[in-house]
């Protein structure tokens, strides 16, 4: 297991930052909500090219930091899948403020600008249904059951 690192304070941004600072950490968590991977190897072929033991040390640092829990994959034993605790669904919020802010900064952004748009006007219900959602093992864009197939059917 990972070795917990000393706090360098009690601030609360320091505990937010020791906990998920390092950039890998928030796209973990990015590829659960929004595109809805859950293995291993779904996470390493995301393509932001993350080296397998830095992989491997993330996900356990997560899993003991209360973000994940890992359980056997019901199809095949011998993968396990990951998915979000309350802990790590608390983090929707801020992954829709950095793709906001990312968006808004970025020129060569990637994010649909009506989806951005449609997330800042309606934050709060946005959030319940992504919450929800991912708990069922959806996720935001990928899947029959995803947030954006949701609202277009109530559309």
């Amino acid at each position: 297991m990972p070795k917990k690192s000393q706090r360098r304070s009690n601030c609360p941004i320091n505990f937010a930052l020791q906990t998920f600072g390092d950039s890998w950490s928030l796209l973990i968590v990015r590829d659960i909500v929004y595109f809805g991977r859950k293995t291993y190897r779904e996470f390493l072929e995301a393509g932001e090219g993350i080296a397998t033991n830095i992989l491997a040390s993330r996900l356990a640092q997560m899993e003991q930091d209360g973000i994940l829990t890992k359980q056997p994959d019901s199809a095949d034993k011998r993968k396990e899948v990951y998915s979000l605790t309350d802990k790590g669904l608390d983090l929707i919020p801020i992954l829709l403020e950095l793709a906001a802010w990312g968006a808004r900064h970025d020129p060569q952004t990637e994010a649909p600008p009506d989806w951005i748009a449609y997330v800042q006007a309606n934050r709060e219900v946005v959030i319940q249904l992504i919450r929800a959602t991912v708990q069922r093992g959806g996720s935001i864009f990928v899947g029959p059951n995803s947030v954006v197939s949701q609202l277009e059917e109530n559309q």
